[in-house]
């Protein structure tokens, strides 16, 4: 793999969320022998879960559900004052992202390419599938594109098939789905697939997108019709029909993007390293840089309830815009280090998943006034 790809470039300036993700990819081929295990050993109970690394958190109804290190599953039914480990998670992979589309229906991706899915609100997980699965269906994919004898096929074929070479040592990092059936999940080195059916089955995307270079996807998402894949060196990528065609978007910024949202007029905003928040009124045809006070990684972002939005970064700040996404300030609200995402809770509250498990800040903190 090129130099801007390896593990240790990664580990160095991703923040806490996507760290996890640089360990395994610098591991090599040590994690790559290690992962099959993982895969099939259920997550343990941990007196500490309540404490562990925490990677995201997601709504299921009123239930609030957060993933992290190890596997671990954590619920919560009193508006995240207090959790509890999931009853069963069939691997020890850690988990980057979770998702519900009901109080009983969600899905959870990680390490070792992974998918799970729930249909207890958490509860109880099962695979729907992993690095090996995957990486099958994405080269069967690229051999059939190449049968044509395209150049571009043929190359991409050839990646396919060292995906299929190197196991399951690639995680997922994020995912989004529609409805109980249309879903998608992107990750490192350029990972993307996509299901029609609930996660049965899952049809390889990486043919369709123009990703040369297999660059690290972070985020995905689907807003007012229209799929928003996030990455590394500036990658913005949509899809305005579902995900059967993507372009590529044009953006000024060079370094890595964690998120993306559509934002009131129609327009988007970007998120990412050292606190570039890149803001575009025309659907991506031109941009604008929004100055924060500090050049600290933003790790997170999340539209509240009245349209506002917030965005999280590294150093436990919150900062909240205005719907349009044309100021952003800092609130008074101090929290640890290391946050990695967000979701609001039924009372209303903000619940922040972190380096030391999730923390709960309460409806009236969100409007506070900011930090000098």
């Amino acid at each position: 793999m090129q130099a801007f790809l390896s593990g240790r470039r990664l580990a160095s300036t991703l923040s806490c969320a996507a760290l996890a993700v640089a360990t395994a990819l610098a591991a090599g081929g040590d994690a790559a022998r290690a992962v099959p295990d993982l895969l099939a050993q259920p997550a343990q109970a941990n007196v500490r879960a309540a404490t562990s690394l925490q990677l995201s958190v997601a709504r299921a109804g009123k239930r609030l559900v957060s993933v992290g290190e190890r596997g671990l599953v954590l619920l919560s039914d009193d508006d995240g004052r207090s959790w509890r480990q999931a009853r069963q998670v069939p691997v020890s992979v850690a988990l980057t992202q979770v998702r519900f589309v009901s109080d009983t229906l969600g899905w959870a991706v990680g390490h070792s390419g992974v998918v799970l899915h729930s249909t207890d609100g958490g509860d109880t997980w099962q695979v729907q599938l992993d690095g090996v699965k995957a990486a099958a269906l994405i080269a069967e994919a690229a051999r059939a594109a190449a049968a044509s004898g395209d150049a571009t096929a043929l190359k991409h074929q050839r990646e396919a098939e060292g995906l299929v070479q190197d196991g399951p040592d690639k995680p997922f990092l994020s995912l989004h789905f529609a409805d109980a059936q249309r879903g998608w999940v992107v990750g490192a080195y350029g990972l993307a697939l996509a299901t029609t059916d609930g996660g049965k089955t899952w049809q390889s995307l990486m043919g369709r997108i123009p990703n040369p270079g297999g660059k690290h996807l972070y985020a995905v998402t689907l807003e007012a019709g229209r799929l928003l894949l996030a990455g590394e060196q500036g990658t913005l990528i949509r899809s305005t029909d579902g995900g059967a065609r993507f372009q590529r978007l044009t953006t000024p910024y060079t370094g890595t993007f964690f998120g993306a949202l559509e934002v009131a007029d129609g327009g988007l905003l970007a998120y990412g390293l050292r606190g570039n928040v890149w803001r575009s009124a025309d659907q991506g045809a031109t941009w604008t840089r929004i100055e924060l006070a500090q050049p600290v990684t933003l790790s997170a972002g999340l539209r509240l309830a009245d349209g506002s939005l917030l965005l999280a970064d590294e150093s436990g700040r919150l900062l909240r815009g205005d719907a349009a996404a044309t100021r952003f300030v800092p609130l008074a609200t101090p929290l640890p280090t290391g946050l990695t995402g967000m979701v609001q809770a039924a009372d209303g509250a903000l619940i922040v998943s972190g380096a030391r498990g999730t923390n709960r800040v309460e409806p009236a903190t969100l409007t506070a006034e900011a930090r000098k």
